[in-house]
């Protein structure tokens, strides 16, 4: 193999990805803040954070996974030079989020009750309910941003949506500061300050991301007299067939992760809260391999529209290897660090908290170990997953991650979590096993559909 077929594409590669990486980053900060800035309050407070956040994972997931159906649209049309196109395929899928949004924000709301049906503990669902809430609220203006954000970059305009995520984090610092702990004038709300903080820092980002790209000359056209005239079923039924297999393969992903939650809330307190501060670094380290699937999208949509289908290949593989490569260091950096990391999360000066802490960083540690190895996994799966979306393969995929995660992952987590002494650290082997059969079974898929692309138009 010539690596240099694939390396001489790798500094392009991160010119489109590291403003959607840095993007993916802001998400995720939002989540890690709240757990750093809460755990600081006590390890009760850092667990109803975990499980209210486990909730919204969910329907974020959805939100986001459905969003990404708009990219390969708007990049295929944008390669065709088609702004017709271009403009139905943000309109209709602005419409689709909008809409999407709200009923995610009810569908938690309503879901509320399931908490304690799921044995978690008494002290951390009556912190999480009214948690929740306000963060379940947030959904609206984050799934309306996604509509937006996968607009832009279908059109390789990828540094706006960094540019929002960035502002909003900078919001939500200073915010979350001022109503988590009190200051000046403003009162204590402990976690309810965190859910608060939130929400005003996503509305100001979808706020700040319409102002930006509205104001973009190539862009004007399509921010012009929108009416519900345009809005065609043919348009809608093409979004939602790409979008909804979009929004199961994140799904089936992100509830086997829910699902950790819960099974370490069965364990006890302290081991939801080493799970939540493992899995807030994971998250983490995960959106670099997002930025890059995106990436993989946007190129492997633009080649396909040109049916230049060998260069396709070698975009592609040169994303997967730069996934690695990333992924391995990410790797490294747990092996090394895994006893100092959970620290940051927790307040060592709290001495009524010191067994609680103490056990917290024991078993966070063990699960950054075994972190550090399916990096690698759910790095390639990812990748992978956005190239299929590029060829607009979705429906296999969705039934590939279906199989990993639920028919593999999820009974070896539960049998080593409930009914071994590994217990959390057999609920991360199970998300390592689900993460590399996908990844395995989702690169034969692209080999078999590419292979077969190249044999009939080579």
């Amino acid at each position: 193999m010539n690596l240099s077929r694939y390396t001489k594409e790798f500094s392009y590669n991160l010119e489109l990805a590291y403003p959607v990486i840095l993007g993916m980053l802001g998400h995720t900060m939002i989540q890690i803040v709240d757990n750093i800035m809460v755990g600081k309050l006590g390890t009760t407070e850092l667990a109803a954070v975990s499980l209210g956040n486990s909730m919204i994972f969910v329907a974020m997931s959805i939100g986001i996974g459905f969003s990404t159906a708009l990219t390969p649209i708007v990049a295929e049309a944008d390669a065709e030079n088609n702004p017709v196109k271009i403009r139905s395929a943000f309109h209709h899928g602005l419409l689709l989020c909008s809409i999407l949004g709200v009923s995610l924000f009810l569908l938690v709301v309503l879901a509320k009750p399931l908490m304690a049906q799921l044995h978690q503990p008494d002290e951390v669902i009556a912190l999480a309910k009214p948690y929740l809430d306000w963060v379940a609220f947030s959904l609206v203006p984050l799934i309306v941003y996604q509509g937006y954000k996968q607009f832009a970059d279908g059109l390789s305009m990828t540094k706006y949506s960094m540019y929002a995520i960035v502002m909003a984090n900078v919001v939500h610092v200073v915010i979350n500061y001022c109503l988590i702990y009190g200051f000046w004038f403003f009162p204590r709300m402990g976690i309810i300050g965190a859910g608060l903080g939130t929400v005003i820092s996503r509305i100001l980002m979808v706020t700040f991301m319409h102002i930006i790209l509205s104001r973009q000359e190539k862009l004007k056209a399509y921010f012009k007299d929108f009416s519900f005239d345009e809005i065609k079923k043919s348009t809608v039924r093409k979004i939602i067939s790409l979008g909804i297999p979009s929004a199961m393969q994140m799904l089936f992903e992100v509830v086997l992760f829910t699902a950790a939650i819960w099974l370490c809330g069965n364990i006890g307190k302290t081991s939801q809260a080493a799970n939540q501060i493992a899995l807030s670094l994971a998250s983490m380290t995960f959106m670099f391999a997002m930025g890059l699937s995106i990436t993989a999208m946007i190129r492997v949509s633009n080649q396909r529209t040109i049916m230049d289908f060998k260069n396709l290949v070698t975009v592609a593989r040169s994303i997967f290897l730069l996934a690695i490569i990333i992924e391995i260091i990410f790797a490294s950096l747990f092996l090394i660090f895994y006893d100092s990391l959970p620290i940051l999360f927790l307040n060592l000066e709290n001495t009524h908290e010191h067994l609680d802490n103490t056990e917290v960083i024991a078993i966070a540690s063990k699960l950054l170990l075994v972190a550090a190895v399916f990096q690698i996994s759910d790095g390639i799966q990812v990748v992978v997953l956005g190239a299929l979306r590029g060829l607009q393969d979705v429906k296999i995929p969705m039934y590939i991650t279906f199989v990993a995660y639920w028919v593999v992952g999820f009974p070896i987590s539960y049998y080593l979590g409930e009914y071994t002494e590994l217990k959390a650290v057999g609920v991360w082997i199970g998300l390592l096993a689900g993460l590399t059969v996908a990844a395995l079974f989702l690169y034969l898929r692209f080999h078999y559909l590419t292979k077969k692309l190249i044999k009939y138009n080579g």
